[in-house]
């Protein structure tokens, strides 16, 4: 079902408390402008255009020096608006591609020396839709990841981790989960999905991103059952956690976040300032090569 999706709000405020040197939001998309960058026909929601210059504003209105573009799951494996980004601000931005499981070592070379950094893999541990990225496209695609440096972003839920710890038996590089391992907040930080992480984070076998608190909590605006899942992986391992907007918060259909608020929750729910630098700045220069 092609879904449509709300508008970002266009006025972000700026945080509370200014972000540190370096700071980098470490998950977003790019949306058209579609009439140059259209749409893959088979998709499951149809956002709003949310161009390259919206997005500088908003990670400069939160103090965000650098930033990570996600690519969307409308365009499928058509990367070309991740990589236009990356082209206009090369300093600034480093990409996450989503790649054909058949895409060749010289085309993961050229997507590599453009900027990217991972490949996303979706709706593990079996793919859906047009694109099959399930954990045997993974394991196919390993080798030449791992000899171009290529780390492993995963949108999954953390509760069916074990299903997917096989494939990463030999893997070397970083396995990183998007949005709290999209687990359900109401359930709490003692459910296995997140027991699980936390155990993988304290071993050092992957990193999370503390994104999309509105995607694990239905608690609008301020979403109190994602605190504690939040602190649960910074007490796991804060070496290994990185944090993000999420912006334009695609397949929305009501209570879009302000993203100066979820800065502000994110710096309410980290208040250590030390802490807070090495989520939001050291961590992800060490794992997107800024």
């Amino acid at each position: 079902m092609d879904l449509p999706c709300l508008p970002p709000i266009a006025a972000t405020r700026p945080p509370r408390i200014p972000s540190p040197a370096g700071a980098c939001d470490t998950h977003f998309h790019i949306f058209g402008p579609v009439r140059k960058f259209p749409f893959a026909e088979k998709r499951s929601y149809t956002p709003d255009d949310a161009p390259l210059e919206a997005l500088i504003k908003m990670l400069d209105t939160l103090g965000m020096a650098r930033g990570v573009v996600v690519q969307g799951h409308p365009y499928g494996t058509d990367n070309r608006v991740v990589l236009d980004a990356l082209q206009r601000e090369p300093k600034r931005l480093r990409g996450t591609a989503i790649v054909k499981p058949d895409t060749g070592r010289d085309e993961l070379q050229r997507l590599a020396d453009a900027g990217i950094r991972a490949l996303r893999f979706h709706h593990m541990p079996h793919g859906v839709g047009f694109s099959p990225l399930g954990m045997q496209s993974f394991a196919k695609l390993a080798p030449a990841m791992a000899d171009l440096g290529l780390h492993a972003q995963f949108m999954m839920d953390a509760n069916a981790l074990d299903s997917a710890l096989p494939f990463f038996r030999n893997w070397k590089l970083p396995i990183v989960l998007d949005h709290m391992g999209n687990v359900d907040g109401s359930l709490g930080a003692n459910q296995p999905g997140v027991q699980q992480m936390c155990k993988l984070l304290a071993e050092g076998k992957i990193w999370v991103k503390v994104s999309g608190a509105y995607r694990v909590s239905t608690q609008y605006p301020d979403y109190a059952d994602a605190q504690a899942i939040h602190e649960a992986l910074l007490r796991a391992n804060p070496e290994q956690v990185i944090w993000g907007t999420d912006w334009p918060h695609p397949r929305l259909e009501k209570d879009m976040p302000e993203d100066g608020h979820l800065l502000d929750l994110f710096n309410a729910w980290t208040p250590d300032a030390g802490l807070r630098k090495k989520i939001l700045a050291d961590n992800p220069a060490r794992l997107y090569g800024f």
